[in-house]
């Protein structure tokens, strides 16, 4: 973990807060690229996952955006009314399973919060001189985080599209004057997501979700984790999480979202075969256990 101030935190829209977290003591923090994401422990015991949307050559200071959730477990419902300037949080080394591939152009969509691993892929393209469009929507400006400094920076690249005003962005109009070869990145809500993935070739589109896609998976059955490093078995019931079972056998590991979003949990496969359960896109040796299981009996882990 890495020790960081709340440094300042502004309105940057009717309901959302940018929180600007500088390096304690004047330290330097992790660098970071494009799309990657930091967990914030917060002060009342809860870990969430939020985007960096600052500049990725600041070494001195991460900046995340908060949008106040009515439906919150306790994580953005804290930021919000408790937490102050000058209070002391840990923040993870950012993890990066959105990034920002090369590409002769790009079309970036967001939806309200959405524009927050958006922001800083917009100023990297710019930066590059590279042709780069960034379509967001949002029910009005005023909920939009950062409209008005996307306006001020990027003028014309920037499309603003108000839904109550204006509705929904037209994703297959966007997609038939695309330009060959244009790589597309979309965050925002599961509507919006649909809307991309039936719109856009699905090898040029990259999407991030906030929420995992609700999917169907067989019945879990119990299988025996081998912690290679440490000689142990542990065995995992049916009705338990990997990630808890590991937990209880005196192997935790850092966890976050719980839901296969985030990639806080990622372990090193060895053996056996795991049936991923994620929306990241686990590769065949790493496993996010708080969703995935086992196809096999037995999996080894790099623990």
């Amino acid at each position: 973990m890495q020790q960081t101030v709340v440094e300042r935190i502004d309105q940057v829209a009717e309901d959302v807060v940018a929180l600007t977290l500088r390096a304690a003591a004047g330290g330097q923090l992790a660098p970071w690229d494009p799309g990657a994401h930091i967990d914030l422990s917060l002060p009342n015991w809860l870990t969430r996952q939020y985007s960096l949307c600052g500049d990725p050559a600041d070494r001195h200071a991460y900046r995340v955006a908060v949008r106040h959730d009515p439906l919150s477990r306790g994580g953005s419902e804290y930021v919000h009314r408790f937490l102050r300037p000058g209070r002391a949080l840990d923040v993870s080394v950012p993890r990066n399973h959105f990034p920002l591939l090369p590409a002769p152009r790009y079309l970036f969509l967001a939806g309200g919060i959405g524009i927050t691993p958006l922001l800083p892929m917009l100023r990297a393209a710019v930066a590059a001189r590279l042709p780069a469009i960034l379509v967001y929507a949002g029910p009005a400006a005023t909920s939009m985080p950062f409209a008005d400094e996307l306006r001020r920076s990027y003028g014309d690249q920037v499309r603003i599209v108000e839904t109550k005003r204006r509705g929904r962005p037209d994703l297959d109009a966007l997609a038939a004057t695309l330009d060959a070869g244009t790589r597309v990145y979309c965050c925002g809500p599961a509507t919006m997501l649909a809307a991309a993935e039936a719109a856009f070739p699905a090898e040029l589109l990259h999407a991030e979700r906030f929420q995992p896609v609700t999917r169907t998976f067989g019945p879990d059955t119990a299988f025996e984790a081998v912690c290679a490093r440490s000689g142990t078995t542990v065995a995992v019931p049916s009705d338990e999480s990997l990630l808890d079972a590991l937990a209880h056998a005196g192997h935790p590991l850092p966890s976050g979202c719980r839901e296969g979003v985030c990639g806080s949990c990622e372990v090193t496969v060895l053996d056996g075969a795991p049936e991923h359960r994620d929306d990241i896109g686990a590769p065949k040796d790493r496993m996010y256990p708080c969703v995935s299981r086992a196809l096999s009996p037995q999996l080894t882990l790099d623990l």
